[in-house]
């Protein structure tokens, strides 16, 4: 499996074989679905919590006596029947959203992404995704000359942890920089284009031969 490698000009200079193994899989929508659920899930931060009947202050003694008042029984103030009392049923801290995917399903899940994203061909690689300042005009001016309409949604995956890459890439809205070990079904599915450094290819197939 070739694909075409250009440089910073988009001038095409060569090829590259991709691993089969990770580039053509077949599309599997309900594994992809799954993994990407578990992982928005799991990145989920829980902060609403409302307060029950035994977290609100107060509410220790009965209102009034059981009998003879004509009024309805009541044993707190706090009850939820009463205006500013605790809330049935609201949403806890305690209350856990993680969902559970093995290894071998959010890789397989992996494969079945980067494999659609080539067939549709939106996936591209460059010779080298290197910056030598962390400015974000020197990464827009490339995007612009080997990516064209492309850089409005792009993921770049450059060959190994390039800062200069990630902090120039923070100031462009609709692209984001990702290390080959990093790469994760949202990221892929959330961005139309994926770049990779022709390098990043054979750390990808390191890295996942590694984890089998």
């Amino acid at each position: 499996m070739m694909i075409d490698v250009y440089n910073q000009k988009n001038e095409k200079v060569g090829t590259v074989e991709l691993p089969e193994r990770i580039f053509g899989a077949k599309w599997n929508p309900d594994l992809v679905h799954q993994a990407l659920r578990a992982q928005i899930s799991n990145s989920r931060i829980n902060l609403a919590h409302a307060k029950g009947r035994s977290e609100v202050s107060g509410g220790g003694k009965k209102p009034w006596r059981q009998k003879g008042t004509g009024r309805a029984r009541h044993g707190s103030i706090r009850s939820p029947l009463w205006k500013g009392g605790g809330v049935t049923h609201g949403p806890t801290k305690e209350e856990n959203f993680s969902l559970k995917i093995n290894k071998k399903m959010r890789q397989a899940a992996l494969f079945s992404v980067l494999s659609r994203k080539l067939k549709e061909d939106e996936i591209k690689l460059l010779d080298s995704l290197v910056l030598k300042e962390p400015k974000t005009k020197l990464l827009a001016e490339m995007m612009n000359d080997s990516l064209g309409r492309l850089k409005r949604s792009a993921l770049l995956v450059p060959a190994e942890s390039n800062k200069n890459i990630y902090r120039a890439s923070r100031n462009i809205p609709g692209v984001k920089s990702l290390s080959p070990k990093s790469l994760n079904v949202y990221d892929l599915m959330k961005y139309k284009n994926i770049v990779f450094d022709k390098d990043a290819v054979a750390v990808l197939e390191k890295h996942f031969n590694a984890t089998q």
